[in-house]
């Protein structure tokens, strides 16, 4: 994966085009992180489907490291609330590593994100978030 890449695999997601983010996964990947896993399009769109009807969140790439294997990105994540997203919503949608945020709050956040990969496509993805 080229940074060139990565920078349409961003775009899409930050346009909310869930299935242009897909094509770029296999076609059973492992996405894991904060309680949440994601193997199939249906449960990406599901997830970001729910996440993005209460924030706008946006992916501001920093760093980039790619090789036919792998992919690490340090970028800077912003989410804003354009309605409350409570703890009771959170936790029924198997959110409960996710912190709520109220109409109006932004966050940003440093994450580091590493995609691992298996002829071009994403397999698996792995991220830590830094305050």
């Amino acid at each position: 994966m080229t940074r060139e890449d990565y920078e349409r695999y961003a775009a899409a997601f930050n346009a909310r085009d869930y299935d242009a983010v897909f094509d770029f996964y296999s076609d059973n990947p492992r996405m894991a992180f904060f309680g949440i896993e994601i193997t199939t399009r249906e449960q990406l769109k599901a997830f970001y489907s729910f996440l993005h009807s209460y924030v706008t969140e946006t992916i501001t790439i920093m760093k980039f490291a790619g090789s036919d294997e792998l992919a690490a990105v340090e970028g800077i994540i912003r989410i804003e609330a354009f309605r409350d997203l409570t703890r009771e919503a959170l936790d029924a949608n198997g959110m409960q590593a996710f912190f709520p945020i109220a109409k109006g709050e932004v966050q940003q956040m440093r994450q580091y994100i590493h995609y691992h990969l298996e002829q071009g496509k994403i397999v698996s993805v792995g991220c830590a978030i830094m305050p």
